[in-house]
């Protein structure tokens, strides 16, 4: 028979190997977080989406899941293209103005006869030219892209305003090229998850993707180590436009009207970034994830909706969503350092 006395050391020793086993998992799941941030932002996803469906059984019905769905699909690929500018160190603020020219361009190329998915590539295509631009004033000249883009939201705002009389135009509503490009239910989900799968597999498994974050991360050193600087930020700002221009088409087809847009085209670039920083991107560059930004469109299109159900109103909207940024910015900084210790431990 076991006496008191041997029974606690035998004790002890238990419950110090239980609780060294705990701080395991914990650590397990520390470093987890810190190698897969988005897994964070997919949490607060769900928390926010069950708070609001206990708050409100409306939330979880199949109408207002469509709702979200099309709130997703804009400031989704919005902050994408964002997401790839921001990594490599940049920024672009013409996103929202090129989202609004876009469907104008296909708009008068289809009133010359050009048929629709023509007419959607000459749109994006044009909005590619926007990214040339705005990459080769700011590569060139050496200027911040944050003033290059800034005057550039403005000057394409105006273009858009003056071709376009600052009227809204009818987007095209009939045929199977109207459907496939955002009139069909869930058809806007179903291009932003393609666009979402391909540039993370872009960003984690090309040349492209480890460039611009060697870029973003040091970009001296990066040049100085091969990497051509110069082509990848230039590509990165031509695919931002691209896919500004592709969001403006398929959520005008989508709502069937062409708007100006020039008093919200702020807006738009503030949704983006907002949803690439709360995805854990890192505004001053070197780190972010494309399945991160679509989560954080994903929560930002979750609180809007939310909000809107609870009758909240739009003020106090903005102010978590600032909340939000301001707090995601401090994260992403802490993270970012706790990276660095692990990785330097690890050494």
């Amino acid at each position: 028979m076991t006496s008191p006395e041997t029974e606690t050391p035998e004790r002890d020793a238990v419950d110090q190997a239980s609780a060294t086993a705990s701080r395991s998992r914990i650590a397990r799941v520390g470093e987890f977080l810190l190698r897969k941030p988005e897994s964070t932002i997919a949490i607060v996803a769900i928390v926010l989406a069950a708070y609001f469906a206990l708050a409100n059984p409306a939330f979880l019905t199949a109408a207002n899941l469509r709702v979200v769905s099309q709130f997703v699909i804009a400031v989704a690929i919005l902050a994408v293209g964002q997401t790839m500018v921001l990594i490599s160190g940049e920024i672009d603020l013409s996103q929202g103005a090129v989202y609004f020219m876009a469907p104008f361009l296909l708009f008068f190329a289809m009133e010359v006869g050009v048929p629709l998915p023509l007419a959607v590539l000459l749109g994006v295509v044009g909005a590619g030219v926007i990214g040339v631009i705005n990459g080769a004033i700011t590569i060139a000249a050496r200027i911040p892209s944050f003033l290059v883009t800034l005057g550039m939201l403005f000057v394409v705002s105006g273009f858009t305003l003056n071709i376009s009389d600052a009227f809204p135009k009818r987007a095209p509503s009939e045929g199977v090229g109207a459907q496939i490009f955002g009139l069909a239910p869930f058809s806007g989900l179903a291009w932003v998850l393609a666009i979402v799968v391909v540039m993370h597999l872009a960003l984690t498994q090309t040349r492209w993707g480890v460039y611009t974050i060697a870029i973003g991360g040091n970009q001296l050193g990066a040049r100085e180590a091969g990497v051509p600087s110069t082509k990848i930020r230039m590509r990165n700002f031509i695919v931002c436009a691209m896919l500004a221009g592709f969001a403006g088409i398929i959520e005008g087809i989508r709502i069937g009207s062409f708007d100006p847009g020039a008093a919200v085209a702020g807006q738009r670039v503030f949704e983006s970034v907002t949803a690439a920083v709360i995805g854990g991107t890192v505004l001053t560059g070197g780190y972010g994830t494309i399945i991160g930004a679509f989560l954080g469109a994903l929560t930002v299109a979750i609180l809007r909706d939310g909000f809107a159900i609870e009758g909240v109103s739009a003020f106090t909207f903005n102010m978590v969503l600032g909340s939000a940024i301001i707090i995601a910015m401090v994260l992403n900084s802490i993270a970012a350092r706790a990276r660095i210790r692990s990785q330097s431990a690890r050494l």
